[in-house]
């Protein structure tokens, strides 16, 4: 490790030594190692989406480092190299914000939606620490940028209605802009009830309804220096989940932030952006719609975070610099009442998260070195300084039960390397990188009270004690252009020290009636995670292509077992025809059969399986603006299926019908 660790110093050293060159200034190049999806509605010129009132959930799930878990209908959690939110930064626009649910049912993304947003930056593994500390990765959710154009009003409606599930969904945006001044609001509504697997079986507490409100405003001092705010309110109410013994009455969020824009002329610093933030999360479980539960329970929880970061871009002959200072402080709280089937006997109370509070500093710097027009260098440092605090003492009592030495307080210092060269010509692309990364336990790993995942049946407990996840990682992508043909391949490795994983403790029994006992949180010594891609593409006409990518992963700890949730053989083919205003595409989409799951862990087999699909878009243009009409069938088949994400097993969608209709006014 250190040997690697040494080499990944070396290589960002000798990066930076190269600041004494007086070469000429080079132009930023605009190839990035991270993935970034466009997203927004704002640019519905973008014939490839599918829907556009497709949920972010549907977007990311495009991509090939990106899974999403299902446990319901709603709210999905977004993993990246198999490995799931605890190892994963999730942001929005740079923003830290925490989920409040103790049971991973509100991840970060169901808090925004597309309305609210222009793009999603992916950076995989130690190339998404921009905004903190990760293993896997980083999902940055990003907000549309100030705009003073002077380009007047705009706005826009969408509507969309889906057949399975009986679907709706509404969206509206106003905008003004000045040369001094804009502001934008825009407002989403959507609502489904129960949906039908294959086959006609209706997934009973799938359905979900939701409307997300947002209101930016700007104003520009002068050329140089602008101003704005923006404020998100999110809110989720009855939200079924089919997979989990409870569902959720409530899940709110409220998300407001103040940037400073600074954008010299003529000088090395292109911009300094710095943003004050403040968001506050309420979940609340509930589970009075099931007919039969062994015990009634109520389960809230808060999550308050405030924080901040300047960034800064330099560009110094052929180094471009990015610079990011943040820090962020978060408090999350979650309870548990259990409501006695006796009158006569009391309820039952305990904090599952007892208000633990984070404070997190650090800084990230990122060296793009330019050799030449073809080739690129780009190393980057995250230093962080990270402490949790556990407010109540009851918490610390109550860990002390299982664990020796429990201190209210942890303080750890964290460390992020990567360094990655890149080689562009006219007809292939090489890229390959080294990484090291390291991250604290998540709040639920390490202080966690009792926590019941449905996924293997164990109430789980947390440690304190634990020692900080480290990762070394090791990426490689090449992509070769043969007149219309292209074909790439993309793999990663993740050497993982200290993998944090529940155990069994054998002695302790578990709190929630019928489950299988309880797991204390520990760590593997190490384990390994790989993947790779092939990806290829041919243009059989100026309209009609084919593309296609097949996938495999691989997942084991060192005690010879599987991992869970390490995505199987996968494929997927597209078949497509484009012209300005008309987009068909005909999509063949499956997993072959999971066999190496991790039955330590909950895991069974799942089948292998495939699915149809279908879509179509038609633009018209007129006088006022644009119409764009998206239409089709996924599930064509309506073949009855699950994926190894889907927790569970519960089955997805069967045959679906959908139509969104937008209209653009400007």
């Amino acid at each position: 490790m250190k040997t690697l660790i040494t080499v990944i110093l070396c290589l960002l050293l000798s990066s930076l030594g190269f600041a004494q060159d007086n070469n000429k200034e080079t132009k930023k190049d605009t190839t990035k190692l991270e993935e970034v999806l466009v997203l927004s509605r704002r640019k519905l010129s973008n014939h490839r989406q599918e829907k556009t009132l497709s949920s972010i959930d549907d977007y990311l799930e495009k991509s090939n480092k990106v899974t999403m878990i299902k446990r319901g209908n709603y709210a999905w959690e977004p993993t990246i190299n198999n490995m799931t939110s605890e190892r994963l930064v999730v942001t929005i626009d740079g923003m830290q914000i925490f989920g409040a649910c103790t049971d991973k049912m509100d991840p970060i993304t169901s808090y925004v939606d597309v309305s609210n947003l222009e793009k999603v930056t992916i950076g995989s593994g130690q190339e998404g620490t921009e905004n903190g500390h990760s293993i896997g990765g980083g999902i940055d959710l990003k907000l549309p940028s100030s705009k003073f154009n002077g380009s007047g009003f705009k706005s826009g409606l969408d509507l969309g209605y889906e057949t399975n599930g009986n679907y709706k969904a509404t969206g509206l945006d106003l905008e003004y802009t000045g040369n001094k001044f804009f502001i934008s609001a825009d407002g989403i509504y959507r609502k489904s009830d129960n949906y039908d697997a294959g086959n006609n079986e209706e997934i009973l507490y799938s359905q979900f309804e939701k409307y997300n409100i947002s209101l930016k405003t700007g104003y520009k001092f002068s050329e140089t220096q602008s101003i704005d705010a923006n404020v998100i309110y999110d809110k989720a109410t009855d939200v079924g989940y089919p997979a989990l013994p409870m569902d959720v009455s409530l899940a709110e969020a409220l998300i407001a932030s103040l940037t400073h824009n600074y954008k010299p002329e003529d000088k090395a610093l292109k911009s300094l952006e710095t943003k004050l933030y403040f968001n506050t999360i309420t979940h609340i479980m509930d589970d009075t719609k099931r007919p039969v539960v062994a015990i009634r329970m109520d389960m809230p929880g808060w999550s308050d975070t405030y924080g901040f970061y300047s960034k800064a871009d330099v560009v110094q002959n052929k180094h471009h610099f990015t610079f990011n200072f943040n820090g962020f402080y978060n408090k999350s709280l979650a309870e548990m009442t259990m409501f006695s089937n006796n009158p006569s006997e009391p309820d039952m109370f305990m904090y599952t998260w007892p208000d633990i509070r984070t404070l997190y500093s650090g800084i990230f710097i990122k060296d793009d070195f330019h050799f030449s027009a073809h080739e690129t260098l780009a190393s980057s440092i995250r230093l962080g300084y990270h402490k949790n605090k556990i407010a109540k003492e009851v918490g610390v009592q109550s860990l002390e039960i299982f664990h020796d030495n429990v201190q209210d307080q942890n303080n750890r210092f964290l460390v992020s390397l990567s360094s990655a060269y890149q080689l562009k010509k006219e007809n292939y692309n090489l890229s390959f990188g080294l990484g090291y990364g390291e991250r604290a336990p998540s709040v639920s790993e390490g202080y966690g009270f009792f926590l019941f995942d449905s996924f293997d049946n164990y109430d789980y407990i947390g440690n304190p004690n634990l020692k900080d996840e480290k990762a070394l990682e090791a990426n490689f992508s090449f992509k070769q252009k043969f007149n219309d043909f292209e074909i790439g391949l993309e793999s990663s490795y993740f050497h993982i020290m200290d993998y944090i994983i529940g155990e069994i403790a054998p002695d302790v029994s578990s709190m929630t009636i019928g489950a299988n006992g309880v797991r204390v949180y520990t760590a593997l010594d190490h384990a390994s995670i790989f993947n790779t891609y092939v990806n290829s593409s041919y243009k059989i006409s100026e309209r009609f292509a084919i593309n296609g990518t097949v996938g495999y992963n691989y997942g084991k700890g060192n005690d010879g077992e599987n991992l869970p949730l390490i995505k199987p053989f996968s494929y997927f083919a597209e078949f497509n025809y484009n012209t300005p205003k008309f987009n068909a595409a005909l999509q063949l989409d499956g997993n072959g059969n999971q066999s190496n799951y991790s039955s330590k862990y909950g895991e069974n087999e799942t089948a292998d399986y495939a699915i149809l699909n279908l879509n179509l878009g038609n633009v018209f243009h007129n006088k006022l603006g644009k119409t764009v009409l998206k239409y089709g069938v996924e599930n064509i088949l309506d073949t009855k299926y699950s994926t190894y994400a889907d927790w569970n097993n519960f089955p997805r969608q069967g045959r679906n019908f959908y139509l969104n209709l937008s209209f653009v006014l400007q």
